[in-house]
């Protein structure tokens, strides 16, 4: 890890959504003790306006966050990078840790399904930082 804050960074297609909620999570959840990263492949021009609707119910805000283009410096820099369905557009270094979270896109979803994919999102996200700060 570098220094003593491990850097994570959240890696879907289009930035709106998956990434940006584990992104809020962990920033949330991790008290400061992780530095946080999200970026798409194909960023779109705003987060899913769903996936702030649910988050918000968590408290936490998302609203004004905007979608980043994944860079090769993103994932050099970051000691975790976690894709969630951007297979693998996605650059690979050597030494780093690679995890890939199977969930579904929430775009287009409803608020229920929305909702259902936060939660796992929330339970991924605080077993990672328990490994993280282990």
């Amino acid at each position: 890890m570098t220094d003593s804050k491990p850097t994570v960074l959240f890696v879907c297609v289009h930035n709106a959504g998956r990434s940006q909620m584990a992104a809020g999570y962990m920033r949330a959840l991790s008290g400061g003790k992780i530095e946080v990263l999200s970026a798409g492949s194909e960023p779109k021009d705003q987060i899913n306006p769903v996936a702030i609707a649910v988050m918000a119910e968590e408290g936490i805000d998302i609203a004004n966050n905007v979608p980043k283009i994944l860079t090769t410096e993103a994932v050099q820099e970051s000691d975790a990078v976690i894709t969630m369905g951007c297979g693998d557009v996605c650059p690979v270094f050597p030494g780093k840790r690679y995890e890939d979270w199977v969930l579904e896109d929430p775009a287009g979803q409803d608020l229920e399904k929305v909702r259902e994919i936060r939660n796992q999102i929330k339970a991924k996200v605080q077993a990672l930082i328990e490994e993280l700060l282990a």
